[in-house]
């Protein structure tokens, strides 16, 4: 790892030599900022590979945003290339459809001969890994405030070409605030869980309120895409199995989560294709899915990526949650709502759904009115189901017309 000067990165850029290079760059909290605007004006046309690019990511004619998982820095961006695709196989693209020229990532600073991912693990050991066989090149912005964090979030400085060097604090999203009906679904997922269970939540308000639901479990282990405050506030409370580690593929939280996953040997870091392997996720203890959508409809499908016929997110690792926590001895597959969406004064539990199905056959699905548990239940009992225990009042009547029109209002349950 050669540190340089933000200009040799540009040259460096330029010489990738590809009409359309492609980039694959750290996402979410973990965004390499200053790399990005040396990229940006370095190439006229590239194709940038990145998971949920937050605010300020750069729009411009002649870069593509390629993801998996929009985010609001490339939602209802004229040049999205949307990828629909459970988050696990996506480290395959990168050995075949969707081959990287080069890699930006945002590291550390070296100890020992590595540096570290830090907050974002993800898809990048497998970008690397696929740039290096190609030859392409790799880029660091070595920063004192990443954390240090262990597992696979640790990289060979051998690995990386180049290095610049900027010190400065992480992103971190908006603090979050609950209100009576996040608190009332919090606390309905948080009764699904046993102790010496596992879970795993999803970025939202609502799985948030669910872990801080937890704190009176005892025993848990941590397996999940995504570590946020509360976990960390699970660990204070002593809610955790001391004997697992807390496994994740990225840290989404306030600096004192980032201070807190600084050289802690309780956190190790895994690339997605552990993580969201179905099979590893089957293996462990009860384990408890928490994941949200926009939509339910009665056939208990879930819209976790469209809005009004345009992509708002993606599958993510919701997918692969589900379907790895119904085959866990004693697991659960989650889906925490709302059951009414204020803004467009409109029910969220639905007919049919009008977009790409994300997910399905969830366990339960819980909202501020209650719990509907579908596992084995009749389509025609899930339907009433969804109606009566999760549906907003205001939606029924329509919502058993629907019913009827559909054949769902007869059966066994």
């Amino acid at each position: 790892m050669k540190i340089v000067t933000e200009s040799v990165v540009a040259e460096r850029l330029r010489a990738l030599g590809a009409a359309e290079p492609r980039v694959v760059v750290s996402g979410n909290f973990a965004t390499p900022w200053e790399l990005v605007r040396v990229l940006e004006g370095a190439l006229e046309r590239c194709r940038v590979f990145v998971l949920n690019p937050q605010p300020g990511w750069p729009r411009r004619d002649g870069l593509i945003t390629e993801t998996p998982f929009v985010g609001d820095g490339a939602r209802y961006e004229r040049g999205l290339d949307y990828l629909p695709m459970r988050l696990s196989l996506v480290p395959r693209l990168f050995g075949s459809m969707r081959p990287p020229d080069a890699v930006l990532v945002h590291t550390s600073t070296p100890r020992g001969g590595k540096v570290s991912l830090g907050i974002e693990v993800n898809v990048l050991p497998a970008a690397i890994e696929h740039v290096r066989q190609r030859g392409g090149l790799v880029v660091a912005q070595v920063n004192s405030k990443m954390p240090y964090t262990r597992g696979d979030a640790l990289i060979d400085v051998e690995l990386i070409d180049l290095a610049i060097e900027v010190d400065g604090p992480l992103m971190s999203p908006p603090p979050r605030h609950f209100d009576d009906a996040a608190l009332a679904i919090g606390e309905s997922v948080a009764s699904l869980a046993s102790d010496g269970g596992t879970f795993q939540m999803g970025i939202g308000q609502l799985p948030d309120a669910a872990a801080a639901q937890l704190r009176h479990k005892r025993y848990l282990g941590v397996w999940s895409e995504l570590v946020s405050d509360g976990v960390m506030e699970l660990e204070h409370a002593g809610a955790l199995d001391t004997s697992r580690p807390l496994v994740a593929t990225f840290l989404f939280g306030s600096p004192e989560l980032y201070a807190w996953a600084d050289d802690n040997p309780r956190l190790v870091m895994r690339r997605t294709e552990t993580v969201n392997d179905p099979a590893q996720i089957a293996s462990r203890p009860a384990m408890l899915s928490i994941n949200t959508a926009m939509q339910i409809d009665l056939y208990a499908q879930a819209n976790a990526s469209y809005v009004g016929g345009s992509i708002y997110s993606g599958f993510g690792g919701q997918p692969d949650f589900v379907s790895g926590a119904l085959h866990s001895p004693g697991g659960q597959a989650v889906i925490a709502m709302r059951s009414w969406h204020d803004k467009s004064d409109s029910s969220n539990i639905v007919a049919t759904l009008d977009a790409p199905v994300c997910s399905f056959q969830h366990s339960v699905v819980v909202t501020e009115n209650g719990m509907a548990h579908l596992f084995g239940r009749s389509q025609y009992a899930q339907a009433q189901l969804l109606i009566e225990e999760t549906a907003h009042p205001r939606a029924r009547a329509e919502l058993w017309a629907a019913a009827q029109r559909l054949g769902l209002c007869h059966g066994e349950r």
